[in-house]
């Protein structure tokens, strides 16, 4: 299980990418520039990166050297362009790997395997998958199992995905169309499938939207997850229904 940034612009390939990867049990964010890709990764930790080529702001050739200029994060090419020359050119310029379009995400996986066992044995950093806490809030993505103050959560999988989505960036709002993209890999939708979600996802959680705890709604920008107040008792005995937002 890796930590992963997709920079993709082609919608379809990176909604394919994001949705296989995250079966395989690793975390993904994505974006479609590579101006984009350097913010991630000053903000974010990463794993691994996979950077197409052919991006709409900065040729990938450009975007690796300016990634080199900041971070040493294992980089896997991926391009449609078959040419020797160039891409001896990408491995001497800083990356790691290179795939060329179409590959399987088995074959992605493979790479990412071994592009990571190489970086660690040179770092020396153990293999350890990171377990993401929020408060009293515990969530293994390697396992797929999230416990809140020491008991098991039973989430399904649309629950646990955007709950591990939220824990992996407490603190911050993620607006409603990102979530829309990274959880349901869709580029547009409708946001009642995002509060049906949330509702049932508050209720496991021992909350409502007139009590929030962990989660928290903020009416027209997106939702957080933070770790309750000092001091906030947990909801106890049945919740009451959730005001319409």
């Amino acid at each position: 299980m890796a930590r992963v940034l997709v920079v993709e612009d082609d919608p379809f390939v990176r909604s394919a990418l994001i949705r296989q990867l995250t079966d395989a049990a690793h975390l993904v964010r994505s974006v479609g520039t590579a101006l984009e890709a350097l913010r991630e990764v000053v903000h974010f930790r990463f794993d691994v990166v996979v950077l197409d080529l052919g991006l709409p702001d900065l040729d990938g050739s450009e975007a690796l050297k300016m990634l080199r200029g900041i971070t040493d994060v294992p980089v896997i090419i991926a391009t449609a362009r078959d040419d020797e020359a160039e891409i001896v050119r990408l491995l001497n310029a800083g990356a790691d790997d290179y795939l060329i379009k179409p590959f399987s995400v088995e074959h992605l996986s493979a790479r990412m395997a071994a592009v990571l066992r190489r970086s660690r044995s040179l770092t020396g950093e153990p293999a350890q998958p990171p377990v993401l806490r929020v408060g009293g809030l515990t969530v293994d993505p390697l396992r797929r199992q999230a416990e809140l103050d020491g008991a098991r959560l039973d989430l399904t999988r649309r629950e646990f995905d955007l709950l591990a989505f939220l824990a992996g960036r407490p603190g911050v709002v993620v607006p409603r169309r990102e979530l829309l993209a990274e959880v349901w890999q869709q580029s547009y939708g409708d946001d009642q499938t995002i509060d049906v979600h949330l509702s049932w996802l508050r209720r496991k959680l021992g909350e409502t939207a007139a009590r929030p705890r962990y989660l928290h709604t903020l009416r027209g920008v997106g939702v957080k997850l933070e770790p309750p107040a000092t001091g906030l008792p947990p909801a106890t005995g049945p919740l009451a229904a959730e005001p319409p937002r």
